[in-house]
């Protein structure tokens, strides 16, 4: 009849929603808000949360006509906290505009909620009567298991079917969506279609090493007490040669994330509690739901060495250069920093390497839909949260020509043809980082001191400055220049030109009202200065409050 994809009350059962939604009920004036993490806070907070999320997915999924994942997980939080994101169809992070409509959601006081869960199906145009399936995964977090069950209850309510897959990563569960949206052309939907597809394309990648060095080399991970240990030893078991793995925070004794991960080690530049290291060995560390990754090392006199996301995107775009010019294919390859990345790093890749690199706005959104530019686009965060992006028409021809050239030329293209089947090209995933790293060591022969010693990380130092307002700092070019309040920008500049190989800029936090100063220079000693007197200078023009901030603090 006419009345199709029209969509009325009738069709969603509102007095099961509000039954079922009295046992998942709301605290009074409780507000969170969605962003680039999803919903995150203390877990006896998000019952109500999780049921409407359950409730919004199966919206999202019969708007989109497709898979929509919900992952339950906190990442590198601390244990006694969790959160939700949903995923989109191609295994990216949820449309602004949703984001907007699960802020909505999961602010609705109780008696509300159902008008405004109608309201979204009628704004996003629902057919209501088009089916839905949603996928589900969960960290290990003490909460995780129950909450998990409070989206399915939310799920179920509104008629989806679902699939529970329990316990993964955050990006593989991201992998599961995007197969399934794809008709397992991407790969099978999976935890053994996940370990098969890259333990396949790692032993093919690897097999190609001229010399195979030692058989087995060994690398020690702190999976920060987390998903990535269960994850990991379930793959061990695929990989029967190249790589052996030893893992230390496993989550049999320690807390998730508790001095430990790789949010850790990176904020403290130091190795996490629980790992015995010693001199020249290879370590890396996972974040709490395994989708940042970053290697470090001691040197003979004991001193740390941090390998974070910038130079991790320098190996393996470099790489992948190396690999386009061997097989004499112009497709343009791009890495996308943000203004975070160190100075050296974007040297090195533009005079060394002769790799474009472009600047974004902080977040993984921005760097994602940049990358999206190239044929080939690399991204990552300093966090150690990053991915390769291939475009359709890359990978294509990539694969055609692994078949149709010859000798050295085909190797090359046969290595591209793995590392695409190697990379999580739906988000930043630990797990497959880690095994392309490898790969690409044990290709270019390079032990990590010699990866380390590609460029060196210019000094710099990051400082907070509180002040009243934070609007009223503006920027633009990327983050990297500040508009409003009139001065500051010069001021920044005058300080910037009294010191050697030099940079500053300052953003406004995205939480809180506090600015966030960025300085490097040529030596220690000068970044912290320049830190300072940056600090000073926001401190006066942009409305500081407290006390005006001290050197060496």
């Amino acid at each position: 009849g006419g009345s199709e994809g029209v969509s009325s009350g009738g069709d969603m059962d509102l007095d099961a929603v509000k039954e079922h939604s009295a046992l998942h009920a709301k605290p009074s004036g409780l507000v969170l808000q969605y962003g680039t993490a999803g919903f995150r806070t203390k877990a006896e907070h998000l019952d109500h949360v999780m049921f409407r999320m359950g409730l919004l997915a199966v919206l999202r999924s019969k708007q989109t006509k497709s898979t929509i994942g919900v992952m339950v997980t906190a990442s590198h939080n601390p244990e006694e906290d969790n959160g939700v994101k949903l995923v989109d169809p191609l295994g990216e992070m949820l449309a602004p505009s949703w984001e907007e409509h699960a802020t909505r959601l999961a602010n609705a006081e109780e008696q509300d909620m159902p008008r405004v869960l109608m309201d979204i199906s009628v704004k996003a145009a629902v057919n209501l009567q088009q089916d839905a399936f949603v996928v589900i995964g969960r960290d290990t977090r003490p909460s995780s298991e129950k909450l998990s069950r409070s989206v399915i209850d939310g799920v179920t309510v509104l008629e989806g079917q679902f699939h529970d897959y329990g316990l993964l990563t955050t990006p593989q569960l991201h992998y599961m969506v995007y197969c399934r949206n794809t008709g397992g052309q991407y790969g099978k939907a999976t935890i053994e279609g996940y370990y098969e597809k890259l333990s396949k394309a790692f032993m093919e990648l690897t097999k190609q090493a001229s010399c195979s060095g030692d058989e087995n080399r060994s690398l020690k991970v702190d999976c920060a007490n987390g998903i990535g240990a269960l994850k990991l030893r379930e793959m061990e078991h695929y990989i029967t040669q190249g790589l052996s793995v030893q893992l230390f925070n496993d989550g049999t004794k320690g807390k998730l994330n508790h001095l430990c991960g790789a949010d850790f080690v990176k904020s403290h530049q130091k190795p996490p509690q629980g790992m015995e290291m010693k001199s020249n060995e290879r370590c890396c560390s996972f974040d709490g739901d395994a989708d940042r990754i970053v290697y470090y090392y001691l040197d003979v006199d004991g001193h740390f060495h941090l390998i974070d996301g910038d130079k991790i995107a320098t190996l393996i775009s470099s790489f992948l250069k190396e690999l386009l010019l061997e097989i004499g294919e112009s497709l343009n390859i791009g890495v996308v920093q943000t203004a975070y990345a160190n100075g050296s790093s974007t040297r090195y890749l533009e005079e060394v390497m002769k790799v474009p690199v472009y600047c974004t706005k902080t977040g993984v959104k921005h760097l994602h839909h940049k990358a999206q530019e190239f044929d080939i686009g690399v991204y990552f965060e300093a966090n150690g949260h990053g991915t390769v992006l291939f475009s359709k028409a890359a990978e294509t021809k990539i694969k055609q020509l692994a078949r149709e050239l010859e000798n050295k030329k085909r190797k090359a293209a046969k290595m591209l043809e793995n590392v695409i089947d190697l990379i999580n090209q739906t988000a930043g995933d630990a797990i497959s980082d880690m095994l392309v790293i490898e790969a690409v060591l044990i290709l270019k022969g390079l032990t990590v001191q010699q990866w380390d010693a590609l460029y060196t990380d210019l000094p710099n130092r990051q400082l907070k400055v509180k002040v009243a307002d934070r609007q009223v700092i503006s920027t633009t070019d990327a983050e990297r220049q500040v508009v409003t309040p009139p001065g500051l920008q010069e001021a920044i500049n005058d300080l910037v030109k009294k010191y050697k190989l030099s940079r500053a800029f300052v953003r406004p936090s995205g939480t809180e009202d506090i600015v966030r100063v960025y300085a490097e220079a040529d030596s220690q000693e000068n970044a912290d200065s320049l830190a300072h007197a940056v600090s000073l200078a926001v401190f006066q023009l942009a409305g500081g409050v407290g006390e005006a901030p001290q050197l060496g603090l």
